[in-house]
């Protein structure tokens, strides 16, 4: 049994490194890890994160949120990275976690990394904050969000072109 794992660890982590490999095809392996790492750290953002401000609140029940007041924030040196290795580098790989990283939402929870803090970022944020409420949570929103991602790009997955479209400065 042992042996089993071990090969089919090496064989997602040697697809992770294979350009020519369509990451889709690990999403099943994939999708339960991040979906524990993000509900993990989403708890803990829930503890120790700021509650949003009146204006924060403005903005995120304009970008459709309906519990403004459960969403949490915290500036970040480096935005959080999952400790599994193969999720790690499955999330860079995609272009979802990286040095140029600006945001990141998990459920109510929002990381920023420091010096990026903006209305259009939170705009962004809280926007995904929307989506998370409309799948139903953490754990029926990754399964939509990653498949988008895999399949289009991380730039053309249709919930980030979305939540572009709904950028705002004001």
């Amino acid at each position: 049994m042992r042996r089993a794992a071990r090969r089919d660890i090496a064989t997602i982590i040697n697809a992770i490194f294979d350009p020519n490999i369509d990451l889709s095809v690990l999403l099943p392996t994939l999708l339960p890890k991040a979906i524990a790492w993000a509900e993990s750290l989403a708890v803990d953002i829930a503890r120790h994160g700021a509650p949003l401000d009146a204006a924060e609140i403005a903005i995120a029940q304009r970008m459709g949120v309906r519990h403004a007041e459960l969403i949490r924030v915290v500036d970040v040196d480096r935005m959080p990275a999952p400790t599994d290795a193969i999720l790690r580098e499955a999330a860079s790989k995609l272009g979802m976690l990286g040095p140029g990283t600006a945001g990141l939402t998990l459920g109510y929870g929002v990381w920023v990394a420091c010096g990026q803090r903006s209305m259009r970022l939170l705009s962004h944020e809280f926007r995904h904050v929307f989506q998370y409420e409309a799948a139903g949570g953490i754990a029926a929103f990754m399964p939509i969000y990653l498949d988008q991602v895999v399949r289009h790009g991380y730039w053309d997955a249709p919930l980030e072109r979305d939540a572009r479209a709904h950028e705002t400065n004001a």
